[in-house]
């Protein structure tokens, strides 16, 4: 299957987003990978741009803070698998973390406390037995793994060694004993300190105000945090937090931008869209490739459907980005080996609402979150976030559900082994034959997978042949029993096909009815 962007030959085209607002994005799934509420990280950065303004940073020091303040924390889901193994919910846990001074000796408290959280007591015992051998290890690198896919993320967006030699300090402390250790005092880069103070900070005045922020800064004081940086913030703490929760912390930290920003836009939006997907895919061992594979059967059954260039790079640009809003739901769900409980379920059933959510502050990538939210919902309105049905339901929306459902039932779970190919074509025309999947994008979906698909008249919404029978002489005003003469069936049987007609065209009653047959051109040529 070739790559899409084989096709575009490096020709810009379509919307233009700024790096600055993708990084803003990706600082969302930080946000909600770490327990934390959505611009946790947006006004971290605004603490720590404000920090730079007092410390008369010159143009270049500042645009080092600014992204380094937004890539820091959005490797936090590397390794939400083994957090999860060890620790139950691994947003509990990233979420406590801030609130300790983890010096060695705390870290070995913090630990214990946290192993095998939520679970009963005798498994708790068994995992401490099992963590002496590995957890340790596991543990004791996660901040590193966390810098690690950082920094593959920033090295694929082009970023420069200066920033990439920050974001490797990051979670160094001001007495040395931090991740990797290797550094301390004022040997640590300034934006890295910056960072790492203005992190904690804004977890304490959330919680706490100005005072509890002071209080945290003055207590690591010399331990995790730079005693001259806490000056400073303890003798301007006013202007440092001044309408911190009142700011409009998106625009607040685009306008802030450093001069001669990044703008991608044809295959460099679709590079950086590539290496996201891949990013969001490493959330879980289970869906590694999950996005792209995704991306490419879409786009390729797109290209099979005739779509034009600019819809199939809408839908492929979608795709890549349709899970993003998995970050926002722990490992502890996604890697659980057992049934959901329905509240599991309803977590579950949040991520494409989050992704949609996550996307929409950025103009330039707001459309795709309006499609990639769709990969969920059923033609029958019993999908998910929002459970629209029939036409609400858009060509590309249809096509990623289709897309989405083929690859999901062909990988492995933790619940279930994968799908042989040719049982998940026929749970997919199943779901055709019930009225949930469109049938175009089905058949789409499979011929670029391999599969054998009868050669048949497409009609649109995923209506039958016979479908667009009844619906042709329901828009002329038959009623069920004179439909039901002319095309020798049981009036019952219209009345069947009535329903599924309304729900798969979303609409409900006739009048509608004829205005989609109009649109779509149903009203010739009789199907037989």
């Amino acid at each position: 299957m070739r790559p899409y962007t084989a096709r575009v030959n490096g020709r810009p085209e379509g919307p233009e987003v700024r790096l600055a607002e993708l990084l803003a994005v990706l600082s969302f799934g930080a946000d909600l990978g770490m327990g934390q509420p959505l611009e946790h990280v947006l006004r971290q950065s605004l603490i720590a741009l404000r920090l730079g303004d007092r410390l008369g940073m010159g143009d270049a020091e500042r645009g080092t803070l600014y992204h380094l303040s937004l890539l820091a924390w959005v490797g936090c889901h590397i390794d939400a698998y083994e957090q999860a193994k060890w620790f139950g919910d691994d947003f509990v846990l990233k979420n406590d973390f801030r609130m300790t001074d983890l010096t060695p000796a705390a870290q070995i408290g913090f630990t214990m406390r946290h192993l095998g959280a939520g679970r009963p007591m005798r498994e708790r015992v068994r995992l401490g037995m099992s963590f002496m051998s590995g957890g340790w290890r596991d543990s004791r690198q996660m901040l590193m793994n966390h810098w690690y896919a950082a920094d593959d993320l920033a090295a694929k967006l082009g970023f420069d060694d200066h920033l990439r030699a920050s974001l490797y300090q990051t979670f160094e402390r001001w007495d040395g004993k931090g991740a990797p250790g290797e550094l301390k005092g004022d040997a640590i880069s300034l934006p890295a300190r910056m960072v790492n103070l203005a992190d904690v900070l804004e977890v304490f005045h959330r919680c706490g105000g100005v005072d509890a922020a002071i209080a945290v800064a003055r207590e690591r004081s010399g331990s995790q945090f730079d005693p001259g940086l806490v000056d400073l913030v303890t003798s301007d703490a006013g202007m440092l937090f001044v309408d911190l929760e009142a700011a409009t912390t998106w625009d607040a930290i685009i306008d802030a931008e450093p001069a001669l920003g990044t703008v991608l836009s044809g295959a460099a939006l679709d590079s950086a869209l590539e290496a996201v997907a891949d990013f969001i895919d490493v959330k879980s061992p289970y869906t590694l490739g999950h996005s792209r594979a995704v991306a490419e059967l879409a786009t390729e059954a797109a290209r099979g459907m005739d779509l034009d260039h600019a819809a199939i790079s809408h839908v492929y640009r979608s795709a890549l980005l349709h899970d993003l809003g998995k970050l926002g739901v722990s490992n502890a769900v996604w890697d659980k080996a057992g049934p959901l409980t329905p509240a599991e379920n309803e977590r579950v059933r949040m991520h494409p609402y989050l992704t949609e959510r996550m996307l929409a502050q950025s103009a330039g990538l707001a459309a795709f979150g309006a499609t990639a939210v769709q990969h969920h919902e059923r033609l029958d309105g019993s999908g998910y976030p929002y459970g629209i049905r029939g036409s609400a339901v858009s060509t590309a929306g249809r096509l990623l559900a289709a897309a989405d459902a083929y690859q999901t039932k062909i990988e492995e779970r933790p619940q279930r082994p994968a799908l042989a190919p040719d049982d998940a074509a026929a749970h997919l025309r199943s779901e055709v034959r019930a009225g949930r999947l469109d049938m175009a994008a089905v058949d789409a979906v499979l011929r670029v997978a391999g599969h054998e698909v009868r050669r048949r008249q497409e009609w649109p919404a995923g209506l039958t042949a016979r479908e667009v029978a009844v619906l042709r002489l329901l828009a002329r005003g038959m009623s069920n029993a004179e439909i039901a003469a002319r095309l020798v069936i049981s009036a019952k049987t219209v009345g069947h096909h009535v329903e599924h007609i309304y729900l798969k065209i979303g609409v409900s009653n006739r009048a509608r009815a004829s205005l989609f047959a109009v649109r779509h051109g149903l009203m010739t040529d009789l199907p037989g």
